[in-house]
């Protein structure tokens, strides 16, 4: 059975710093490529970063550039590294894995499996 568990969410005040962490089991995902999604009540699913399988090809969205890092710790660990966190940040945060041997893509339909998501909220 396939699983990605996310963790490491929590409440935050602004300015602050988290480090999400996703694990996935049931299968190598070393080859495919592995992305953050977040929604805000209301709001739809929105990328946040992605990787590709080696970790040669990164993306982030505008809104967290320079904020926001995305590693790959091993081939079924990615961690999201968020410092300088804002009120608007506040989301559920997912990984998911993409397709293999690509770069990552920022629609969510490109992605397989997906986490049961981790809060994040950043009070002001």
């Amino acid at each position: 059975q396939v699983q990605l568990v996310e963790s490491g969410g929590g409440l935050v005040q602004a300015g602050g710093s988290l480090r999400l962490s996703c694990a996935a089991s049931g299968r190598t995902f070393g080859s495919n490529a592995m992305g953050w999604f977040r929604q805000a009540p209301g709001k739809e699913r929105e990328f946040v970063s992605g990787i590709n399988w080696s970790g040669a090809v990164i993306h982030y969205a505008d809104s967290v550039k320079g904020r926001f890092t995305i590693s790959r710790d091993n081939a079924n660990t990615v961690s999201l590294q968020m410092n300088t966190l804002k009120p608007e940040d506040t989301a559920v945060y997912y990984c998911a894995s993409g397709q293999p041997y690509s770069d990552p893509a920022t629609n969510p339909k490109a992605y397989d499996y997906w986490g049961q998501g981790t809060q994040v909220t950043v009070s002001s």
